[in-house]
């Protein structure tokens, strides 16, 4: 870590954006950040997807493992050879909210059909963790060059 980095104030994990720079304990480059995992709503902080190149696949940092967040630099409380050894993130799966059935009739029953199928065309629910593909990642990079 920089003499510059050590003087900035420590921001909020609500703060992080893809493409700020994540550093090791021992003060080497590790990669950028790809997305931030965790529910702002509640304010809890589960950790982050870090990529070391454009293509390469995101290893995931648990927030236990976040030691120090300042603007544009995360630093980890591992150090490079254990960050690099970190696993792959896997994007969670989407989840499907079930609403009650409580209204009669034909009507309704019609209403509930109609929406469980535009539910499976339009947002189809994954039920177990995913690799990212090829597609997420270059959009992923394009969007990291924006900031």
């Amino acid at each position: 870590m920089t003499g510059s980095d050590a003087a900035s104030d420590p921001v909020s994990w609500l703060l992080i954006k893809p493409g700020w720079k994540v550093v090791s304990s021992d003060g080497l480059e590790v990669g950028h950040v790809d997305e931030v995992a965790g529910d702002d709503t509640e304010d809890i902080f589960d950790g982050l997807a870090v990529a070391s190149g454009a293509f390469d696949k995101p290893r995931y940092v648990r927030s236990e493992q976040v030691a120090m967040i300042t603007e544009s630099t995360v630093v980890l409380d591992l150090t490079r050879a254990e960050a690099l050894e970190l696993g792959e993130y896997l994007e969670p799966a989407s989840s499907e909210e079930i609403e009650p059935d409580d209204k009669s009739g034909l009507g309704a029953r019609i209403g509930a059909d109609v929406r469980e199928i535009e539910g499976r065309v339009l947002a189809p629910t994954q039920r177990h963790e995913h690799s990212m593909n090829v597609w997420r990642r270059i959009a992923l990079w394009f969007r990291s060059l924006r900031r």
